[in-house]
């Protein structure tokens, strides 16, 4: 089951420039889906599409099994969100800019207690927002996006300007958050060395395209295409002509001889032949894709 839901969705600015084409995004309910791609990608685009801020153009918007288009008000009541930098009364109190909203909602007054332990900033008294650190002011824009207890969180570089002490806090409260209240979390990024840490979806978008869709699993997964084995030897000529002679292809990198793929006893004949011919073994090794590198291909595809 689909907490959100896209179809052919399609957006521009001018007439010459499509910023989305064709998104069909598949948020799975009890989710926390991560929204990949570079600056400019189309990730915002797309989230404010969702939320309403940018007018619909073409395609479909489904949330909790509701259009949005039909639903806006109802669906919006039971949304959260955070995108690109959080709106706050700096000369206000962390309480006091929750009670601001706490009003428009109309939620309980203990609601504004629960939201600031939940982020950790139930301690912070009467100090102005506009003191606070830029990753107390990211967590004071996500309670208040949890104000209305939302079932749905939007948040768009929710880590954007952190420092690695700031990202850790963050990636917690919004694992606490999906595991211990069942939120459903879109978060755009693209820093993928974070997102590999929290996410359990994943979808890639490059140049307003979808170049992936699917768990984070899936995803990993590519890291077994194109894997490679590497020889470090004492004799790269010797190496090269052992390899040859088991018809493969070697290629040198940085003093290393790099072969593809082949069986666990290949590599074993091939490590015997080196020593029967006096050659000194100091690696053979695999080498797999890394995400960042999985991530480089489909945006460069």
């Amino acid at each position: 089951m689909y907490c959100v839901q896209t179809q052919q969705l399609c957006h521009s600015f001018s007439a010459q420039a499509a910023v989305l084409q064709q998104i069909n995004l598949q948020v799975p309910t009890g989710s926390i889906y991560g929204f990949l791609g570079p600056n400019g990608a189309g990730k915002t685009t797309t989230l404010r599409l969702l939320l309403g801020l940018l007018k619909k153009q073409e395609g479909e918007i489904v949330i909790f099994d509701k259009p949005l288009e039909k639903n806006r008000v109802a669906i919006l009541k039971k949304t959260g969100s955070l995108i690109e930098s959080p709106s706050l009364y700096g000369h206000l109190t962390a309480t006091e800019n929750l009670a601001v909203l706490q009003k428009i909602y109309q939620c309980p007054k203990e609601r504004i207690n629960e939201v600031l332990h939940l982020v950790g900033l139930a301690g912070t008294g009467n100090k102005k927002a506009g003191q606070f650190s830029l990753g107390m002011k990211q967590r004071l824009g996500i309670a208040l996006a949890l104000l209305h207890s939302p079932s749905l969180l939007v948040l768009d570089e929710p880590t954007n300007g952190l420092d690695p002490n700031g990202i850790i806090e963050i990636r917690s409260l919004l694992l606490q958050l999906n595991q211990q209240h069942g939120i459903t979390i879109i978060l755009s990024s693209h820093l993928l060395a974070e997102i590999e840490k929290l996410v359990s979806h994943v979808g890639v978008i490059n140049k307003g395209t979808m170049m992936f869709q699917g768990t984070l699993e899936a995803l990993k997964n590519k890291q077994h295409e194109n894997v490679s084995i590497v020889f470090e030897t004492d004799n790269i000529t010797q190496t090269i002509q052992v390899i040859r002679e088991n018809n493969l292809v070697p290629q040198i990198t940085e003093g290393k001889v790099i072969i593809p793929a082949v069986s666990k006893t290949m590599t074993a004949k091939i490590i015997q032949q080196l020593v029967n011919n006096s050659v000194e073994v100091y690696e053979a090794g695999i080498i797999k894709n890394d995400l960042e590198t999985i991530f480089m291909d489909l945006i460069n595809k």
